[in-house]
């Protein structure tokens, strides 16, 4: 089969603070050394690996260090990793939003991005020129975007507002037509950055369904970042693990999944609200606790035992929300959940100004022994999410008992229902 994408060798580096070396001296250090010289930029041969949770020696840092792998016609890959270890720079620099420091890159065809919202988009056009622009921009001629116009905007759910500019979409909108733009104009590779968390459950749903049609029935090619190994397991064929702007695991999807759980569940060096993938513009987190922990350290917890949720922070608009928390096993699988929101239709409001939100959670009966992973959402039911924050503690459960002595084990563990302690 043709290769699709080649990555040979590539490296980004970066100076942190500054957009360039901003200083004469490096600048005609590197002028003299390349363009002079013919030597090698003197600045490459310095650096460390861009570890975040660490303060350096080196004011350079390599976003991306020699990364080094092809991608086959048709391939599905899933990339995942850390927040900052270097996916969303692999798929800029795939889709030329910025140049490699080093080496190269080499892919067939047309590349459909959607790296962030709003991504191609112009706030002044409405969702109607913006297609028209985007199918320009990718080579395609004015009557093949027409014939794909009905399409994109059934797609998108956003027919009543496809002549209104895109200044005036909500996130999920813009991320909406944005992934039916990508999706339809037909580009030979596909690459969709974490932008599909901002969309409803409905929305991600059709999008997965789409990727799969896309790769499965049209042969084309799918780069996928998530922090959703369901949809990762689902969807690709491939798993591609990047840790520090490195390349840790190269290989069946499975096997990635698993190793990315195992080492990465958890980091006992970060906070909670480090986990954070998505959050309202008008909101701003302070702190997040987890049975009085800021850390995203190993919880131990008994049967029946109180979860405690603390969230603080700022608000400059006022909004209504309830919090849904999810418990995983370690492949990923929902095992009880807390979302009375849906069910019961508990809103609670906050004003502008400083908040903090308290939610005390009974743990279910029979939640059997092991460890599993929280998921914590603040969301407006059915409406929007205000933060998203997947995979942000370990808890380590003790579990109840089967009747003969022994705990239960993850095993026997099914889907069961949270009680609220309010």
């Amino acid at each position: 089969m043709a290769t699709a994408i080649e990555f040979n060798h590539i490296g980004k580096q970066y100076r942190l603070g500054l957009v360039s070396t901003r200083t004469l001296s490096h600048d005609l250090n590197r002028w003299w050394q390349t363009a002079i010289l013919k030597k090698e930029d003197p600045y490459l041969k310095i650096g460390e690996t861009n570890d975040r949770t660490t303060l350096g020696n080196s004011e350079y840092v390599w976003a991306l260090k020699d990364i080094d792998f092809k991608v086959e016609q048709g391939d599905v890959v899933g990339i995942i990793g850390k927040n900052g270890a270097g996916k969303s720079t692999l798929l800029k620099l795939l889709s030329k939003v910025t140049g490699p420091t080093v080496g190269s890159i080499r892919a067939r065809g047309r590349i459909g991005s959607l790296l962030e919202v709003g991504t191609g988009f112009h706030p002044e056009m409405t969702g109607r020129e913006n297609i028209f622009m985007n199918g320009a921009i990718m080579g395609m001629s004015k009557a093949e975007v027409a014939r794909k116009l009905d399409d994109i905007i059934d797609f998108s759910g956003c027919e009543r507002y496809i002549d209104t500019p895109v200044k005036r979409y909500s996130s999920g909108m813009t991320v909406r037509l944005g992934f039916a733009v990508a999706a339809h104009l037909e580009p030979e590779i596909l690459v969709v950055d974490e932008v599909l968390a901002v969309g409803d459950a409905e929305f991600q749903k059709k999008a997965i369904g789409k990727m799969q049609d896309v790769s499965r029935g049209e042969g084309r090619t799918v780069l996928f970042v998530s922090h959703n190994m369901a949809s990762i397991r689902s969807l690709c064929h491939r798993g591609i693990i990047l840790d520090n702007g490195t390349v840790l695991f190269n290989g069946e999807v499975n096997d990635a999944i698993d190793l990315y759980l195992n080492r990465f569940s958890i980091d006992e060096h970060l906070l909670i609200k480090d986990a954070i993938i998505m959050k309202s513009s008008f909101i701003e987190i302070s702190s997040i606790k987890i049975n009085g922990t800021e850390k995203a350290e190993s919880t131990v917890v008994s049967n029946q035992e109180l979860l405690e949720i603390e969230i603080e922070g700022t608000t400059s608009e006022p909004f209504e929300y309830d919090i849904m928390v999810t418990l995983k096993n370690t492949s990923d699988v929902a095992l009880a959940s807390l979302a009375e929101g849906h069910y019961k239709g508990f809103i609670s409001h906050m004003s502008i100004g400083s908040f903090r939100v308290k939610k005390q959670i009974l743990l279910p009966k029979y939640l059997g022994k092991g460890d599993v992973m929280v998921d914590l959402v603040m969301h407006h039911p059915n409406v929007m999410y205000l933060l998203k924050c997947p995979n942000c503690a370990l808890l380590h459960l003790d579990g109840s008992f089967d009747g003969f002595g022994s705990p239960l084990s993850l095993p026997h563990r099914g889907i069961c229902g949270f009680e609220s302690k309010e």
